[in-house]
C-alpha cells in the first residue's frame, strides 16, 4: 500500500479533478460548475525515479511498483479535495469536509489556475480577469484559520495543564494534534520560526498564535503550487508572478488537459509516451481522427514548445522527493541474485524518509521482520550494515532475522 499521501487543492474550477484522472487515469467527474468535487476522489497516482535495474544491468519483474523503460514507478494516494471558498474554516460550502482530509495529507498540491479563468467564488470568468495570487492566499488563509481555530479552541485546556504542570508545550500540542500527521518536529520547527520558543504559551497574544498556525501550517504541510492551464494566453506572466511572491515554494507550470489527452492517447495505442517524458510519439498518424490530429498538434505546440513537460508527473516528484526528502530503497532475500523468495529481480521499492533506517525499511515491510531483525546486508558492497543504519537513495539492500527470517 501506499505510504505518501498527498492532497489535491483549490478552488473550484482550476482543474484539480482534471489533475487526479491525468495522474490516476479514473474517470472522475469534471464539471465548470461549484462543488462538481462533492466528497474526496481518491486513487494510486507515481512518483517516477530512475530504477537500480540499469546499474545492475539486469530485467526486473516488479510487484509493488512498475518499471517502464529504465524508470521505477512507485505508487503514492493522491486525494482530490473538493473545492474551497472563503469561510471554509467557518464550515462554509464543503470547508469542514475538506479540511478533514487534508489534514492526513502528508504534502498538497494546490492548483491554480495560472490563467486567471476563475474569480473568488470559483465561477469561470474570461481569462485575466481573475488572479490566480491572491486565489492561492485565500486557500492558505483558510488553512491558516482552521489550524488557528484548533489552538484557539483548545487554549484554555493547554493553559490549565501547563499550570499545573501535568504537560509541557511541545507534548501537550503534540498530543493534541498529532491526528492531524503533526509530529513534535514539525512543532518544534514552527515555534523556532515564530520566535516563540522562550514566551510562555498564557502569553500569547491572538496575533502570535495566528503566526505560529501559519507557520505550523507551512512545515507540516509542505506545498507545490501547480500553475494549471499554462497553454491559456496570459498564464505565463501570472506564472511568474507566482514564483516571485511564493519563493521559495515551488511553483510548477502544468497543462493537466494535456497530460489527460496523453494518456488516454497512450491507453488507447495511438501514442507512444510515459508519464513525465518530455516527448511524445505518434504511432499511427493515418489512424487519428482531425480532432485528435488538432488536440495533438495543440499539445505540441502549446505546452511541449512552451514548458518541455505538461507539469503533472513532476508536480508529483517535486512533492515527494524535493519536499518530503523521500528515498527509493530496494529490498531484496538474496543480495547475489537480487530476488524475493519466489525468484522475483529487484520485486519492491519502498519510499522511505529521510533519516529512516533499516530498522524502519524492516518495519514498513513487516513487524514480524523487525522484531526478528539482526542486521543487514549492502547489495552494492556486501557489507554488513546495522539496524541504526541510514538508508540512502537507491540503497538495495537485504534483511538478515532470526530463526531463517530474511
Amino acid at each position: 500500500m501506499p505510504t505518501v499521501k498527498i492532497g489535491i487543492i483549490g478552488k473550484t474550477n482550476t482543474g484539480k479533478t482534471t489533475f487526479f484522472n491525468a495522474a490516476t487515469l479514473l474517470r472522475a467527474e469534471v464539471g465548470t460548475y461549484p462543488f462538481t468535487t462533492k466528497k474526496p476522489n481518491i486513487g494510486i497516482g507515481y512518483a517516477r525515479s530512475f530504477c537500480v535495474c540499469s546499474e545492475f544491468n539486469i530485467k526486473d519483474n516488479p510487484r509493488n511498483s512498475i518499471c517502464i523503460r529504465g524508470f521505477r514507478f512507485i505508487p503514492v494516494e493522491l486525494i482530490d479535495l473538493p473545492g474551497l471558498i472563503k469561510g471554509a474554516w467557518m464550515g462554509k460550502g464543503l470547508g469542514n469536509q475538506f479540511l478533514t482530509v487534508a489534514s492526513q495529507a502528508d504534502v498538497l498540491l494546490h492548483v491554480v489556475d495560472a490563467s486567471g479563468s476563475i474569480n473568488q467564488a470559483g465561477e469561470l470568468v474570461a481569462p485575466g480577469i481573475g488572479d490566480p495570487v491572491q486565489d492561492v492566499l485565500d486557500i492558505e488563509e483558510e488553512l491558516n484559520m482552521w489550524l488557528y481555530k484548533i489552538l484557539e479552541g483548545s487554549r484554555a485546556r493547554i493553559i490549565k495543564m501547563l499550570e499545573s504542570r501535568t504537560a509541557r508545550l511541545i507534548p501537550a500540542l503534540t498530543q493534541l494534534l498529532s491526528g492531524l500527521k503533526i509530529t513534535r518536529a514539525h512543532i518544534e520547527e514552527a515555534l523556532k520560526l515564530s520566535e516563540l520558543n522562550d514566551k510562555p504559551f498564557e502569553k500569547w497574544s491572538q496575533d502570535e498564535l495566528k503566526l505560529f498556525a501559519a507557520n505550523l501550517r507551512k512545515v507540516s504541510k509542505p506545498t507545490v503550487i501547480v500553475a494549471n492551464k499554462i497553454d491559456i494566453k496570459g498564464a505565463e506572466e501570472n506564472y511568474e508572478r507566482l514564483i516571485e511572491v511564493f519563493k521559495p515554494t515551488p511553483v510548477i507550470p502544468c497543462s493537466a488537459e494535456a497530460e489527460l489527452a496523453l494518456r488516454r492517447a497512450e491507453s488507447d495505442g495511438l501514442v507512444e509516451y510515459l508519464p513525465g517524458d518530455e516527448i511524445f510519439k505518434v504511432l499511427s498518424y493515418d489512424q487519428l481522427s482531425e480532432r485528435q490530429k488538432a488536440a495533438l498538434k495543440y499539445v505540441t505546440e502549446r505546452v511541449f514548445e512552451k514548458i518541455s513537460m505538461t507539469g503533472v508527473q513532476y508536480a508529483i516528484d517535486v512533492a515527494v522527493f524535493k519536499l518530503l526528502r523521500m528515498n527509493v530503497v530496494y529490498p531484496v532475500e538474496d543480495e547475489n541474485k537480487l530476488t524475493d523468495s519466489k525468484g522475483n529481480i529487484l520485486p519492491d521499492a519502498f519510499l522511505m524518509p529521510q533519516g529512516a533506517t533499516v530498522y524502519d525499511l524492516a518495519m514498513e515491510i513487516h513487524s514480524d521482520l523487525a522484531n526478528t531483525m539482526l542486521y543487514a546486508i549492502d547489495a552494492r558492497t556486501k557489507i554488513r550494515l546495522p539496524k541504526d543504519y541510514i538508508l540512502r537513495d537507491r540503497d538495495v539492500i537485504k534483511i538478515v532475522a532470526a530463526a531463517g527470517r530474511g
